[in-house]
């Protein structure tokens, strides 16, 4: 047992295998340490100033603070999501003073270093569309651009606003293919029925079979075009949504007018 490891062998061996951030049970078994010794240790180390105590059992180098892995790396089976990927892929102009994770395990909100990290729970069957973005220490998961867009018409209320999620929609790239693999993932026959009419009112040639897929999952009951409005509006026949919210309206949201 290797209980002779001193501080300085400590920041070496950080270095040497270029570790941002850990958990000390996983390193108490890598190097093959007794719980008393890597905690004097990384304590030592926290109040000398080397290390961050981000939670309790979860550390980073002190000068570490890229906030997309921090948030990645304090859930397990985590990606960033929601506003904080729309933010990424440059789909909105507002930021967020919270990172959104999104993740299969309940995990009560964090903050660390001045920024608040939310988790939101998904069921497991929903975990699907993750791609992994930057290099080496700097690398983390993300949903990509179809399930995000999808994530944040599930849960709007993590995406920066209803508006803000139309002029998203309108401005990305997206795979019908992939919208409709997430879309069945998600399982959510209002946000389907809003996709369909947004992609047919921008005339989004490249979605014509999720127009097409969209229109086979139109039910009988009629939902609010946007859940945050009010109960009022005509109702749309084609995809039975009750439009709260005119077209007018949405395309001056495009137009930044709205």
């Amino acid at each position: 047992m290797r209980n002779q490891m001193t501080q300085n062998d400590f920041v070496k061996y950080l270095e040497q295998e270029e570790i941002q951030t850990f958990e000390i049970q996983n390193l108490k078994s890598t190097l093959d340490l007794d719980n008393r010794t890597i905690n004097e240790i990384v304590e030592n180390l926290v109040v000398k100033g080397f290390l961050s105590r981000i939670e309790r059992g979860k550390y980073c180098r002190a000068n570490f603070r890229d906030e997309n892995v921090i948030g990645s790396f304090l859930a397990k089976e985590s990606a960033v999501a929601y506003w904080s990927a729309l933010n990424i892929y440059g789909l909105t102009e507002q930021f967020s003073n919270k990172i959104f994770i999104q993740t299969t395990q309940p995990k009560k909100e964090v903050e660390f270093a001045g920024t608040i990290y939310q988790f939101v729970k998904i069921q497991s069957k929903k975990r699907t569309g993750i791609v992994f973005s930057g290099y080496g220490n700097h690398r983390f998961p993300i949903t990509d651009i179809e399930k995000t867009i999808v994530d944040c018409f599930d849960l709007p209320q993590y995406s920066g606003g209803f508006a803000e999620l139309i002029r998203a929609f309108y401005q990305a790239k997206l795979s019908a293919a992939k919208l409709i693999d997430y879309c069945n993932a998600v399982d959510n026959i209002a946000i389907i029925k809003r996709l369909g009419f947004l992609s047919e009112l921008f005339e989004k040639k490249n979605l014509t079979n999720f127009v097409k897929f969209a229109r086979s999952r139109v039910n009988c009951s009629y939902n609010l075009f946007d859940t945050f409005g009010e109960n009022r509006g005509e109702p749309n026949s084609d995809w039975n949504l009750r439009m709260n919210l005119s077209k007018e309206n949405i395309l001056g949201i495009i137009q930044n007018q709205y």
